[in-house]
């Protein structure tokens, strides 16, 4: 069965700015057009699964509301916590990025393996509606990569997996810029 990990569209705010923004005109546009793509993907039986954070919810309206299903809040893919206040983030978020695995503490790397372990735990196609690291923590585990950052998943971009009932295979990922964090 095939996972599709969606990247929210562009927020209103950066990381900076906000805790938890929504998205900005041109992350709606996004959205729509993540929603338009994915339309052809997605079954009677595909579970649309979110992140708790506002620019994840957002993002995946479109595709709600045309499939006319609900959205389950998933804790477990909400965007990478950080140690520090939300003033210092973007200077931590940024170290982090230049950081390999073996440097991060147990909460990161409990982060990073729970999300890893509940996509492995579906058992019916999804389309999860998540965050820039939290497909970099997934991507950078399948292709066995030791840095914290190895792709660059443009805002709502699409990166497909396979499900083979044991293990997860990256079949694509999305469309990839060097793009903004937010």
């Amino acid at each position: 069965m095939e996972l599709f990990l969606i990247r929210h569209g562009e927020a209103a705010a950066s990381w900076g700015e906000s805790p938890d923004p929504g998205l900005s005109h041109l992350g709606q546009q996004q959205a729509e057009e993540a929603a338009v793509a994915l339309q052809q993907h997605v079954g009677s039986d595909t579970l649309l699964l979110s992140s708790p954070l506002q620019r994840a919810l957002e993002t995946s309206v479109p595709l709600a509301k045309s499939l006319r299903r609900d959205v389950i809040i998933e804790d477990v893919f909400r965007e990478i916590p950080s140690p520090v206040p939300l003033a210092e983030r973007q200077v931590w978020l940024r170290q982090f990025m230049q950081q390999q695995w073996v440097e991060q503490g147990d909460e990161l790397i409990a982060w990073r393996a729970a999300a890893l372990q509940r996509l492995l735990a579906l058992t019916q196609p999804a389309v999860i509606f998540t965050h820039f690291l939290v497909i970099n923590a997934v991507v950078g585990q399948l292709l066995d990569r030791p840095e914290t950052l190895c792709v660059w998943p443009a805002n709502g971009s699409i990166t497909r997996l396979r499900h083979n009932g044991t293990s997860l295979e990256l079949l694509a990922l999305g469309d990839q810029i060097e793009t903004t964090v937010n």
